[in-house]
């Protein structure tokens, strides 16, 4: 319930900042726009999947980075094939757009800026509300107050929240574009399909995005954030005494990992993202495909969970 509620809190910030600045095209003078995608049968499986690669693998995509980036080692296990999942999502993405679809679908451009803004405010504070209801039904207790470190952590959710949104907000600014992650594990692992000698030019998805693959890793912004997460996360990890990898893998751990990764990258590839470049860059940007993103995203994390104590992995 909380964290639900810091969400809402996180893509309300994130609307009332990105709207207005989505509906004028611009922002501090630099031409910017939003992820709307098509919102159709892929985005529905492709975030489904995603979801249960979410449960079998350990995390979404930001938290995949951070926890390799805290050390890991299973997650260095769901990374890598994160990578080739996505790289396979690419090989399959034509077949999946072609069948039914909404179409892209854009709240701001369709209803104006009003409209657009209430009605998201609207849906923000009635799941806010609804998870306060259904807590005090269950008679579920208020947390007990944690004191906040704001060096080692862990941070207050609304001040997480509420940062998340900033820095959406700043990529939109940098970048010209919202946050996205998933994009880059594509881009890596079609660098490494090339080294190995497979033509990636003659893959409709990249026969338009050979420079990126030519180009250094450098390059490209996603890519940059991405490294800056595991960096940043090392460094957090370090600073609370909490850096300790251990190659101790199980069995189980290491088959969930490999199918939790091939699942995440499969759906984020499907879906136009995951957590952070479909569901909260999509939401925040006006798009039909972030909200349709949440609702099956959030099915297939309950089927994940169910699944966990069946293939030997601890419930949730």
């Amino acid at each position: 319930g909380r964290g639900l509620r810091a969400q809402m809190v996180m893509l309300a910030v994130a609307v009332l900042l990105f709207f207005p600045a989505l509906d004028a095209g611009e922002l501090f003078g630099e031409r910017v726009g939003g992820f709307v995608m098509p919102a159709g049968t892929s985005v529905a499986v492709g975030a489904f999947i995603f979801g249960i690669g979410m449960q079998l693998g350990g995390g979404c995509a930001s938290g995949t980075l951070f926890t390799v980036g805290g050390g890991s080692v299973r997650m260095v296990v769901t990374l890598v094939f994160f990578v080739i999942g996505s790289v396979i999502g690419t090989a399959h993405l034509a077949w999946w757009l072609a069948l039914p679809s909404f179409g892209a679908y854009s709240f701001i451009h369709r209803w104006g800026l009003g409209p657009a803004l209430a009605v998201n405010l609207g849906l923000f504070a009635a799941i806010f509300l609804l998870t306060v209801i259904v807590e005090r039904r269950r008679g579920v207790d208020a947390p007990a107050t944690v004191s906040a470190d704001w060096l080692r952590g862990p941070w207050p959710l609304l001040a997480g929240a509420i940062g998340l949104a900033l820095l959406n907000f700043a990529t939109l600014w940098i970048a010209h574009r919202p946050w996205g992650v998933t994009s880059g594990f594509a881009l890596w692992g079609a660098k490494g399909f090339a080294l190995a000698g497979a033509d990636m030019a003659g893959w409709p998805y990249w026969e338009k995005r050979m420079a990126a693959i030519e180009a250094s890793i450098f390059r490209d912004t996603t890519s940059v954030m991405n490294f800056g997460i595991m960096a940043g996360a090392m460094l957090a990890a370090g600073l609370a005494g909490r850096f300790k990898p251990s190659l101790r893998l199980s069995a189980v751990d290491l088959l969930t990992a490999i199918v939790g990764g091939l699942l995440l990258g499969y759906g984020a590839r499907l879906a136009f993202g995951c957590n952070i470049g479909a569901f909260f860059s999509g939401i925040a940007s006006g798009s039909l495909h972030g909200w349709l993103w949440l609702v099956t995203g959030f099915a297939g994390n309950i089927c994940g969970a169910w699944l966990r104590p069946r293939v030997g992995l601890s419930p949730v």
